[in-house]
């Protein structure tokens, strides 16, 4: 089980795939299509960690377990599975393909992947001291509002302007080739049992998140 799979049922709890089988086949022949489901997956955790931000500059109490569960979704998800998946298969592909590394898009999304580990360095630091620190939630709140905003600018480059120019240079065959490490590289990274793991703990956050927002 792989992140693929992760990402699949995340869609499906808000709706959003109505054909489980249809849709996997269909990412899992498309590379650019995989990371493309993969971003909304990561916006709709993108959202709980806003919730969570709102209600900890309003001074209410967030559960120290669910700043600990998103730091561990877009640790492992959104960094180590997705973005490993654009710095280890696609973003070599493409420079091979004559694409500049060092400016235009690829230098640019590099930029911004560090600039979000960054930010998750900060959330993990405050995730730490709350609740104890009355001030870590806040710190929390900060990184994790700046996170977002970051991602969401990152996912709008990335679907309409670094994708859009890969799917013109890759051909069929390559894009499928490139689906299939994408395969190899989310068990590399991510490790027997973490499908689990992860889908559970998604579910838990996005269900508390829509229960504290009284949805």
């Amino acid at each position: 089980m792989t992140c693929i799979w992760i990402l699949m049922s995340t869609l499906l709890i808000g709706g959003m795939i109505p054909n489980r089988v249809h849709a996997k086949e269909k990412v899992m022949n498309n590379a650019t299509a995989t990371l493309r489901h993969e971003h909304e997956a990561i916006l709709r955790m993108l959202d709980a960690a806003e919730a969570a931000a709102s209600g900890l500059n309003r001074g209410t109490r967030v559960s120290p377990e669910t700043l600990s569960g998103l730091l561990e979704f877009f640790k492992l998800f959104a960094d180590k599975c997705h973005h490993g998946k654009e710095e280890d298969a696609l973003f070599p592909l493409l420079v091979k393909k004559g694409m500049p590394a060092q400016e235009g898009p690829i230098a640019v999304m590099l930029h911004e992947h560090t600039l979000g580990r960054s930010l998750i360095r900060e959330m993990s630091e405050a995730a730490d001291a709350y609740p104890r620190d009355a001030a870590a939630g806040r710190k929390w709140a900060e990184a994790a509002s700046g996170y977002a905003r970051l991602l969401r600018s990152h996912i709008e480059k990335e679907n309409h302007v670094l994708f859009v120019m890969a799917e013109r240079m890759l051909s069929d065959a390559e894009q499928l080739e490139l689906a299939e490490v994408f395969e190899k590289i989310e068990v590399e990274k991510m490790g027997a049992g973490t499908h689990e793991r992860l889908h559970a703990l998604m579910e838990k956050i996005l269900r508390e998140t829509k229960q504290e927002a009284g949805v």
